[in-house]
């Protein structure tokens, strides 16, 4: 046996699966996301069932309908006729999932989610079930094989599926509007949050911290002004305070090979004009964006004037843990 070849053919068989309903989507995606968006905007909530590896899915598609916003939760179908379709009200959504469309745990309980005043949209392979009769809006994840050999473990289908939910999800949060500072509110134990929830002026040096020496000083100078401040970079100043450049560890150490007197010249003569720079008041994803870009360890942070007032050393984000 080919194992590779295997493995490459199960992945090709899925993307068979999702290329056929990307180009099955059409309006009934629309419908339902406009569902979902009033639903959200009345304050009700997203409700989530499905059984089996379907239930697996849905558990999925929830956590990320509420990382991004969306209010949802789960509803376990065979709980529910138990005291747990409790959790579901009138103005809700309910996002029914069955790849056949007839699943029976969840057909004993369609009945009793239609007493209430809530829209249904079914995820589903079968567009003449009963779940899709039954419901409102009829999202099509059907493929034409698993990628299980025989057929039969739900691979492909599963996939279809939830990736049907992320397209539910990310198209949902840009019809709201939802940005990366509300994306950090509801992650804001994780670097990413930290990073989209804090300020530049938060985590710059600054003050004492701040190496800093007149553009008429010497690289002696400006090398003792880093060591004081532990820092591998210090900002360059005119007489009026404003920024003439920087210069850093990395520049003294290219320039100190091919002239062993160099701490004596001007640091003027050596230091980077018109450095990147970034505003105090800017989020901390920003500085992660420059750096990602421009290759580079140290950003100027100014002021709203345009002064210098801050330094970002790269290895700063790393011990506050915004990378």
């Amino acid at each position: 046996m080919d194992y590779l070849a295997r493995a490459r053919s199960v992945i090709e068989t899925e993307i068979e699966g999702l290329r056929r309903m990307e180009i099955s989507l059409d309006e009934r995606l629309v419908e339902a996301v406009k569902i979902l968006q009033r639903t959200l905007d009345d304050r009700g909530k997203i409700v989530v069932v499905g059984v089996g590896k379907s239930g697996n899915i849905g558990h999925k598609i929830a956590a990320t309908l509420n990382s991004t916003g969306a209010t949802a939760v789960v509803l376990n179908s065979q709980n529910a006729l138990h005291g747990d379709l409790g959790l579901l009200s009138d103005g809700d959504a309910v996002l029914a999932l069955s790849y056949s469309g007839e699943t029976r745990e969840l057909m004993d309980l369609l009945p009793f989610i239609r007493r209430f005043d809530v829209n249904l949209i079914a995820l589903t392979g079968n567009r003449d079930s009963t779940l899709s009769r039954f419901s409102e809006v009829t999202l099509d994840t059907s493929v034409e094989r698993e990628a299980c050999p025989l057929n039969l473990a739900p691979t492909s289908s599963s996939t279809a599926m939830l990736v049907m939910g992320d397209v539910l999800a990310m198209v949902l949060l840009e019809s709201r509007g939802f940005t990366e500072e509300d994306f950090a509110r509801f992650h804001p134990g994780g670097s990413l949050g930290r990073a989209l929830l804090t300020r530049v002026s938060d985590i710059m040096r600054a003050d004492a911290e701040l190496p800093t020496v007149a553009e008429d000083e010497n690289v002696f100078a400006a090398l003792d002004s880093m060591n004081r401040a532990r820092a591998g970079a210090c900002l360059i100043l005119k007489p009026d305070g404003s920024l003439a450049g920087i210069f850093t560890h990395g520049d003294f150490a290219r320039s100190f090979r091919n002239d062993p007197l160099l701490g004596e010249k001007p640091v003027a003569t050596l230091m980077t004009r018109h450095p990147i720079t970034v505003q105090a008041d800017a989020l901390a994803v920003e500085v992660l964006k420059t750096i990602g870009e421009n290759r580079i360890d140290d950003i100027v942070v100014l002021d709203a004037e345009g002064k210098p007032v801050g330094l970002i050393d790269t290895q700063d984000l790393a011990r506050l843990k915004i990378v």
